[in-house]
């Protein structure tokens, strides 16, 4: 199943593909008893789709068939022990894919020229994904994180090693020679090195960076600036051979500081918003600005989801699911949208945002 959303990966889930991309999508659970109830939803949400693809006059026999046979693999590679809070299934012509989310999603099936991609974005944006890059003089390795959680990654060729005849970084310790280690130019050319592979992951991967090593090795890396300008430093050291819980628990009090950090920006931003008549609140009025690309920050809250309808004019009302026109996912579209426009889009804890019931925007103009 997928997790990781790339710009690169976003681009190409939204061309355009032959009549019909469809996309399923379903609410999952990660604990019982809940999660009993998935594995019938999963299968009733599929059933739905080719009962959809039937009754379709403009899909012919050929094609048809072609989009079960992708339906019934991509049901095949879902894996519920390990699913989250949403799942998303794409289908078209010789394709499909799985894409689990850690963040629910409305009981949907939508049969279109494009996949429904505003759930993987909303979700995306929501985790809050970041790296860790863990340095040292003779490894260099790189973890990804969110969701409460760091796992190893090998994006970019990492991680990257250093074979050196009689390099024995302990026994330096030992004596009181590390520091000089990285003034070694051996060294500096493998940090080097693995400054210009993290740049290269950051361009296609953009994230928030945090690199964990010795100061020496986070100072040489301030040096070259490179990664390190725009990157949190945490100084602690041993962490270039994981284990990935030591990662975590070195990067986790930094990573909530900078969280607490940022709700207090935001915080402050839609305060002097406020003052200066650039604000929007509610789902209707920032809906309608986030429409005309308006909107330069976005601050929803992490648990806010309300389904809504079109009044029949320009505002949309309170609705329940499974009405008619019923739009269970407009946070998701909200959040889509804005960051298609330039927008920044945070996440706040829940109550952060009572007086404007949940979601709020700064405006442009």
């Amino acid at each position: 199943m997928e997790h990781d959303l790339s710009p690169t990966t976003l681009a190409e889930l939204r061309r355009p593909r032959p009549y019909p991309a469809v996309s399923v999508l379903t609410p999952t659970h990660r604990r019982e008893p809940a999660n009993a109830q998935d594995p019938v939803r999963l299968r009733n949400a599929v059933a739905e789709a080719k009962k959809r693809l039937d009754a379709d006059p403009a899909i012919s026999r050929e094609r048809r068939a072609d989009v079960a046979q992708q339906l019934d693999q991509a049901l095949r590679e879902v894996d519920l022990a390990h699913t989250e809070d949403g799942l998303v299934i794409f289908a078209a012509p010789g394709e499909h894919q799985v894409w689990s989310l850690a963040r629910t999603v409305p009981e949907r099936v939508v049969l279109s020229d494009t996949f429904l991609t505003r759930n993987l974005v909303s979700a995306q944006a929501a985790e809050r994904p970041f790296w860790v890059l863990a340095v040292s003089a003779d490894r260099v390795t790189l973890w990804s994180g969110g969701n409460g959680r760091v796992t190893e990654d090998r994006t970019g060729g990492f991680p990257l090693a250093r074979n050196r005849e009689n390099f024995d970084p302990e026994r330096r310790s030992q004596i009181g020679d590390m520091p000089s280690t990285f003034r070694d130019e051996g060294t500096r050319h493998f940090l080097r090195e693995a400054d210009a592979a993290m740049s290269a992951v950051l361009r296609e991967h953009p994230r928030r960076l945090y690199i964990t090593g010795e100061q020496a090795a986070l100072s040489l890396l301030d040096e070259f600036g490179g990664v390190a300008k725009e990157a949190v430093q945490v100084p602690h050291g041993g962490l270039a051979h994981g284990p990935h819980t030591a990662v975590w628990q070195a990067v986790q009090p930094v990573i909530a500081a900078e969280q607490r950090k940022d709700a207090d920006t935001v915080s402050r931003e839609l305060v002097a918003a406020r003052g200066r008549k650039a604000f929007a609140a509610g789902v209707d009025e920032v809906w309608q600005n986030a429409s005309d690309g308006r909107i330069r920050l976005l601050a929803v809250e992490e648990n806010y989801r309300v389904t809504v309808r079109n009044d029949g004019g320009d505002h949309l009302v309170p609705a329940e699911g499974g009405e008619p026109d019923a739009r269970e996912d407009i946070v998701d579209e909200i959040v889509e949208r804005c960051l298609d426009t330039g927008a920044e889009v945070r996440f706040v804890p829940d109550g952060a945002l009572d007086d404007a019931q949940g979601i709020a925007g700064v405006l442009r103009y």
